[in-house]
């Protein structure tokens, strides 16, 4: 039978629908987005796995995750967490929540906006993107 699959053109809004950041100490993770962000994470805690949720309104959400399968990591997939409209106003937490700044803010250009390069407090490697 062979032949070929048709090609599926998507054309999608955002292709980012949902991201997980793996943990290990869940508490200090949250605790570190908590701070960075001044936020308050919902948490849901079963047998298994420990989920807290970025507060979303409306877009694209997401959650710190712990239980089989979640290890930190500093390589692989590089996810942008919005900063709102300057990104210094969260960058400038990560290290009194027990992070480390890779690279400061940094400008793509004048129409894309900045970011800057952050490892978590559980070893992950994320970026935060701003407009200004």
């Amino acid at each position: 039978m062979g032949g070929t699959s048709p090609k599926v053109k998507l054309q999608q809004k955002d292709f980012i629908s949902w991201f997980e950041i793996p943990a290990i100490n869940f508490q200090q993770s949250v605790n570190f987005y908590n701070q960075i962000f001044g936020i308050d994470m919902e948490t849901n805690i079963d047998d298994n796995y420990a989920m807290a949720f970025f507060p979303v309104s409306n877009g694209i959400g997401g959650s710190i995750v712990a239980g089989p399968g979640s290890t930190p990591g500093d390589s692989g997939p590089l996810i942008y967490l919005n900063a709102g409209n300057d990104l210094n106003l969260v960058l400038r937490n990560v290290e009194n929540a027990g992070g480390r700044i890779v690279m400061p803010k940094t400008l793509i250009s004048e129409e894309s906006g900045y970011f800057a390069i952050f490892i978590d407090s559980e070893g992950n490697k994320l970026a935060l993107y701003s407009s200004q």
